[in-house]
């Protein structure tokens, strides 16, 4: 368990908070963390897909760490619209690694969709934590598919940083504040 002064980011009612972090960072627990410091129920907007036994098991052990307050939406591509569809629930999104890959495999046109998610985001009227993972800072990718999505990460997690009250990036369990 993490010391209470590590997870304590306190964000305003209406506003956005950006959770970045390599695989196995802690950056998920950190998010659902900070939404529970809002009243419940909470929103968890799951945008994986569990294609095989080893992202069933991963679900799995998502969905376990949330208690009944949490209410899980699987959202793989219609992210913008679930937003909307939250109203004024304290919302999760987790993550938007996964909502972006699963709309480059589905071969959906990035840039509306992302368009579509910062919109859905400026008209949110209650605390919103979105997760993403940093795959920015490894090696460079030796296929064409791996590339793009790398370089569209990056692009996604600049714009939500851009309107975002705060950012953090979870590095080995240790979230760092570097906006907000």
């Amino acid at each position: 368990m993490f010391p209470a002064a590590l997870l304590h980011t306190s964000i305003m009612t209406d506003s956005i908070c950006l959770v970045l972090g390599g695989v196995r960072s802690g950056k998920s627990r950190h998010a659902e963390q900070i939404v529970t410091e809002f009243p419940a129920p909470f929103r968890y907007l799951a945008t994986g897909q569990a294609w095989d036994d080893e992202m069933r098991e991963r679900v799995a052990a998502h969905r376990a760490r949330r208690d009944e307050r949490w209410q899980t939406v699987e959202v793989p591509v219609r992210l913008a619209a679930a937003l909307d569809e939250a109203g004024e629930r304290p919302v999760l999104v987790d993550c938007l690694t996964l909502w972006l890959t699963n709309l480059l495999l589905g071969e959906h046109d990035v840039e509306p969709a992302a368009s579509e998610l910062m919109d859905a985001l400026a008209r949110r009227r209650a605390p919103t934590v979105l997760v993403g993972s940093e795959v920015g800072m490894g090696i460079v990718p030796e296929n064409a598919l791996a590339r793009r999505f790398r370089d569209e990460a990056g692009l996604l997690h600049q714009r939500v940083a851009s309107v975002a009250d705060r950012v953090v990036l979870v590095v080995a369990g240790l979230p760092l504040v570097v906006k907000g």
